[in-house]
């Protein structure tokens, strides 16, 4: 075998150097491909693989005939170093493919983790959000309940203001009652003043006399004595008189109490300004009260002092000469409150002819508000009437349009039933003309028949014959079902079209009896929108009165809230705990001190004016002080800053309001207006009419219940009713749903 492998070798070296050198070129694809796989192996490769890939590069020598066997042994080691440098590269590359999976492996396990930490952070956000809308919700649906509430107690304490104001109307007309028998009274008192002016007149007349008499008869004691004691008397008369003017000034004095109870009352109401003022006036004649009290007070010491002289009944001339100038004050205040009486019956003349020229029962505000709601309720039964009768106008509109265009199909039917009609009558026509034509052959052919079998023999008939014959018979019978099925489609036909001609006649009909509802509707609604531009004429005059009772209404609501700041409280809901040295309780002892101490001067004054008369010794007086005048100053200014505090408080109160409602308009989307007590009309932004709104009536304690009443606009979300009111009992998700679906209807538009 050596020998074989010799002998072929050195027969033919050019082939075992072709086998080398395709022996190189597999070992170089070997390295490449090693190296192609294995760049980041181990340096050892790398070194085994230079060293193979040197020992391939080296020079080939010519080799003699003898070292061919030495060759073939070396190249069968390099042979099995190749096999094994083959397997150890394939080792190499499954190791690092190995590596590469690995490293991939934990490449995806790390953008996993990555992954899952991201959603679970996306998850714990949208939950930290959701809980935050959750928390929001909550607080708007109890900020919600709570404005409810307010609002609730707002309409409870508007309507206890109301007949606060009723009673307190009730009780200035018991006042003015009060002020005309006062007035009837002040006339008696000036009758009585002129009286007594009379009366001092001839009193200064024998008082210059006796002077006279004193200067030419100053010797005469005896006689002085009998006028001293004339004069006594009359004296006693003047004082008598006097007495009698005290019990009228006591009389003025509680008339001025009782006026200062009614200015109190006013100032706390405030029902008329000018009362008001005019009552300020009379309290600016407090110092004056003083003065004359002072003034009263010295004519007593001097009269005390001279009661033996001449010159008393001077004094007391002056005395009654002042007395008559403050009456005369009285009186000038008596025609002030005259006016002011004309004015205030002048207001209700006004109020009266305003029921006379409206032709309504309209006495009073709560009259004329009556009768706005009244029109407003009418106005929104006519509007209600006009939208139904608009509404079965379009849906008579689109009943006409949709009979018209089934009165024109039809029409287009029966045009289509005459055609078929037609055509069927032609084919009765074509297939009766084929029956003859075929009852003439069955004849022809029976007469052949009959003429073969005359002419030839029972037994001479031909299977063909009969068979021709039963086809015959067959044709026949086919074309007899085919006639009695085409006549049945005839008659089916004709029937079809008697019923469409009665259908477009009854829907003639229906078109005649629409048009005329049409015609009658347009009347209709030319007479409502008559009424309602008369009503809306009405309606504009009364929004004019109602406008200014709504100033009056507010000047009453701000005396009110006036009131409450200046301490006024409801007794059911407020509980008051009362200090033992409390200062009200204190000042309210000191004024009835006071008062007490005025009664007990009086009272002393009356006593020494009774001594004078009687001639007997004078009491001693007990001195007493008054309130000087810079108190009621300061009382004045503390009122007006008051009333300034409370006219920018109420601007503060009304600007609020508005924000508050702009903002409630703008979040919720819905205009919120109370019609009456306890309803409130939502319109929303979106509406597609003005009268496209709903109405909720308020119900329970504090208005916790509500219900929604039926409009035109409420039966056509019928479906959103028995959806989110009557199975899911919510009100806000009804109320989104309406807003959803016209952003949806404007946003389609």
């Amino acid at each position: 075998m050596s020998s074989c492998c010799v002998a072929g070798e050195e027969g033919d070296p050019s082939g075992v150097l072709e086998g080398r050198e395709v022996e190189r070129g597999s070992y170089q694809e070997a390295d490449n491909f090693v190296k192609m796989d294995c760049m980041e192996d181990d340096t050892t490769v790398f070194s085994t693989l230079k060293s193979f890939k040197s020992f391939i590069s080296l020079p080939e020598t010519s080799q003699n005939p003898a070292e061919t066997s030495t060759t073939v042994g070396g190249l069968q080691r390099q042979y099995v170093q190749r096999l094994e440098l083959e397997d150890a590269a394939e080792k190499i590359h499954s190791k690092t493919h190995l590596l590469q999976m690995a490293q991939e492996k934990k490449q995806m396990e790390l953008s996993h983790k990555r992954a899952r930490i991201e959603l679970e952070k996306a998850a714990h956000i949208s939950a930290r959000d959701f809980e935050r809308e959750v928390d929001r919700n909550q607080d708007l649906l109890a900020r919600i309940k709570r404005l409810e509430e307010r609002e609730a107690e707002t309409g409870k304490i508007l309507s206890e203001q109301t007949e606060m104001n009723r009673a307190l109307k009730k009780s200035i007309e018991a006042q003015n009652k009060k002020l005309e028998e006062k007035d009837l009274k002040l006339s008696t008192a000036n009758e009585t003043i002129c009286a007594l002016r009379d009366e001092i007149r001839e009193l200064n007349h024998k008082i210059k006399n006796q002077e006279m008499q004193l200067a030419a008869r100053a010797t005469e004691n005896e006689g002085l004595q009998e006028q001293v004691e004339l004069h006594r008397k009359k004296y006693q008369e003047a004082t008598q008189k006097y007495q009698s003017l005290q019990t009228s000034q006591s009389q003025n004095s509680e008339n001025e109490l009782k006026i200062k109870e009614l200015e109190r009352r006013l100032a706390l109401q405030e029902q008329d300004s000018v009362i008001v003022r005019n009552m300020r006036t009379e309290l600016t004649r407090i110092p004056d009260m003083e003065r004359e009290l002072k003034r009263l007070r010295e004519e007593n010491n001097y009269l005390r002092e001279t009661k033996e002289n001449s010159s008393l009944l001077k004094e007391e001339a002056e005395g009654l000469r002042r007395k008559l100038e403050r009456l005369e004050k009285i009186k000038d205040d008596v025609v002030n409150l005259e006016l002011e009486k004309e004015k205030l019956t002048m207001k209700l003349q006004a109020w009266e002819n305003l029921s006379q020229t409206t032709g309504l029962n309209i006495r009073t505000p709560e009259d004329l508000s009556r009768e706005i709601i009244q029109i407003q309720q009418r106005e929104i039964s006519l509007k209600q009437q006009n939208y139904s009768v608009t509404s079965s106008a379009r849906m008579l509109e689109k009943a006409r349009a949709q009979l018209q265009s089934e009165v024109g199909q039809l029409r287009s039917k029966v045009l289509e039933e005459q055609k078929k009609r037609e055509q069927q009558d032609a084919l009765v026509r074509r297939l009766q003309k084929r029956v003859l034509l075929l009852t003439k052959e069955r004849d022809g052919m029976r007469a052949i028949l009959e003429s073969y079998d005359s002419e030839l023999a029972a037994s001479e008939y031909s299977p063909q014959l009969t068979r021709r014959v039963k086809e015959a018979e067959d044709m026949l019978q086919k074309a007899q079902a085919h006639n009695a099925d085409m006549e049945v489609q005839l008659s089916k036909a004709q029937d079809e079209a008697g019923t469409y001609k009665l259908q477009a006649q009854t829907a003639e009909m229906e078109l005649d009896i629409l048009k005329k509802q049409a015609t009658s509707a347009d009347n209709s609604s030319l007479l409502m929108g008559e009424e309602v531009s008369s009503l809306r004429q009405k309606i504009e005059e009364l929004e004019a009165e109602r406008r200014r009772l709504e100033e009056q209404n507010n000047v009453l609501e701000m005396r009110l809230e006036r009131h409450n700041l200046q301490g006024d409280y409801d007794p059911l809901k407020t509980k008051v705990i009362h200090f033992r040295m409390n200062p009200t309780s204190l000042a309210k002892q000191q004024r009835l001190d006071e008062v007490e101490q005025l009664r007990e001067e009086c009272q002393r004054l009356r006593e020494h004016v009774r001594t004078l008369q009687a001639g007997g010794a004078v009491a001693t007086e007990g001195s007493f002080s008054l309130p000087p005048s810079q108190e009621v100053v300061d009382l004045r200014r503390q009122m007006e800053s008051a009333e300034l505090k409370n006219q920018r408080l109420k601007e503060v109160f009304q600007k609020k309001i508005q924000e508050f409602r702009t903002v409630c308009y703008v979040l919720t989307g819905y205009q919120i207006d109370i019609t009456t007590e306890n309803q409130y009309r939502l319109t929303s932004v979106y509406a597609e009419h003005m009268d496209d709104s709903l109405l909720f009536k308020a119900s329970g304690p504090a208005g916790g219940n509500m219900q929604l009443l039926e409009t035109d606009y409420s039966r056509t979300l019928r479906e959103l009713v028995e959806l989110h009111l009557f199975h899911q009992n919510s009100i806000p998700a009804f109320l989104s749903a309406v807003t959803l679906d016209l952003f949806s209807r404007q946003t389609m538009a």
